[in-house]
């Protein structure tokens, strides 16, 4: 398969190729859409066990690799275009589109599932089916927001991760969200951010946690707070959607 340099990296995630090889094998059928197909790989899985496939790639470059990837399949189509602008004139059984990244700020998973849900069947599926998040209140020394890279030291840790935030790709979703979240302290010291972790389900029965190149938790940094055990602080967190990580707003403060 050829591939752009990038998608070098995502093929060697075998832990996130796996869990999506097993809900594409399980729910392929029919009409698919593939969007945001990138050098065809699901494409190819889905294939073979559809009626016709698809596939969208907005990146001239990259959508050149899955044309070469894809040639050998006489039921695939792939469009070079952005899935927002497509008016497709079959309705799908199957919706695969992976542009998931940490609570689905940094792509545009929620912005091309709202523009495209409309041409799935009522009886049909997307992949990946939803996320849950959920945030820790950390100690941090970073000033921006950042991917984490290796592991977080547990002394930084300051509370249990709590799940703030269930999202399902069949259903609406408001891209400016606001959420109030109330954390017990269980460790004393600083609290200078947040990490925010997501889960991926793939399918009802599939889920995949972090991988190295999916859904990296992301560190918030927060204004600084000296806290003692079984305090609790109140997190007021906002963002957009496939906004980008400038639309992060988030504030902490000790509730009394």
């Amino acid at each position: 398969m050829k591939i752009p340099s990038y998608h070098q990296n995502l093929l060697s995630d075998t832990q996130r190729l796996t869990a999506f090889y097993e809900a594409i094998k399980e729910k392929s059928r029919g009409i698919i859409y593939d969007l945001g197909t990138g050098s065809g790989i699901f494409s190819s899985w889905a294939a073979p066990l559809a009626s016709f496939v698809y596939a969208v790639e907005k990146d001239y470059r990259t959508a050149k690799f899955a044309q070469k990837n894809l040639k050998s399949f006489k039921n695939v189509s792939l469009q070079i275009n952005d899935a927002k602008n497509i008016t497709f004139n079959e309705k799908a059984d199957l919706i695969i589109c992976e542009m998931v990244d940490t609570a689905l700020i940094d792509e545009e998973q929620v912005p091309v599932l709202n523009a495209v849900r409309k041409y799935l069947k009522n009886s049909g599926d997307i992949i990946p089916c939803g996320v849950f998040n959920g945030l820790e209140a950390v100690c941090l020394k970073n000033s921006h927001p950042i991917y984490q890279e290796g592991n977080i030291s547990q002394n930084e840790l300051r509370s249990k991760l709590f799940i703030y935030d269930k999202i399902d790709f069949k259903k609406y979703i408001k891209e400016d969200v606001e959420y109030n979240v109330n954390i017990p302290i269980n460790k004393e010291g600083i609290v200078s951010g947040i990490r925010i972790t997501t889960f991926t389900l793939l399918t009802p029965k599939i889920i995949c946690g972090t991988t190295p190149m999916l859904n990296p938790p992301l560190l918030i940094p927060t204004n600084p707070l000296n806290m003692k055990k079984d305090e609790n602080i109140f997190v007021n967190l906002k963002y957009t959607m496939g906004g980008g990580l400038d639309t992060i707003k988030v504030s902490v403060e000790r509730i009394p």
